[in-house]
């Protein structure tokens, strides 16, 4: 699952952001490809035999069981701060932060919205992002930084229809 999810994306971000032989290109999405494929290969055998192990020793499951193996496969697997773990984490806090709203309105504790919160929510995160690009660019993450860079300073500067097919920044004095 990990080679299937992270393979497309590395491929295309590593064409569009990355200086380097076609080589070195390669060689980077398949490291990529691998730490992605490996980290979640481990989270998933370290979390199921956790789980195994306390339904074993507790005689059942209970909802702590679920939360308690996946902080220790958490910490142990994806615990190092590096940018296939960290771009895992961003993707799993935001799928977080909506299911947790969901929650929050099936369960009561906040009210139904008498409209679609989801317009709201898309513009303070667009307002945020573009804030903070920019004027506090260090902040963002990487690969982040590189596509709003692309998206929004290289685009000043346009050459000819490569530029928007292949990619804007010209390397060699065309």
């Amino acid at each position: 699952y990990g080679a299937k999810i992270r393979a497309p994306h590395a491929l295309v971000m590593t064409f569009l952001f990355k200086s380097g032989s076609l080589r070195e290109k390669l060689k980077s999405i398949a490291q990529a490809t691998y730490t992605h494929s490996r980290n979640l290969a481990y989270f998933v055998f370290t979390y199921k035999g956790l789980m195994a192990l306390q339904s074993r020793l507790q005689g059942k499951k209970i909802p702590f069981h679920s939360f308690f193996a996946a902080c220790i496969g958490g910490w142990l697997v994806f615990g190092e701060n590096n940018p296939i773990n960290s771009q895992i984490i961003m993707y799993l806090l935001s799928r977080v932060l909506f299911g947790l709203s969901r929650l929050a309105v099936e369960k009561g504790y906040v009210p139904q919205p008498k409209q679609d919160p989801f317009p709201l929510v898309a513009a303070l995160i667009w307002g945020t992002v573009l804030w903070l690009f920019e004027y506090h660019r260090q902040t963002l993450q990487p690969s982040l930084q590189s596509s709003m860079t692309y998206l929004y300073d290289d685009s000043n500067v346009w050459h000819d229809i490569s530029d928007f097919l292949v990619y804007n920044k010209r390397t060699d004095s065309k």
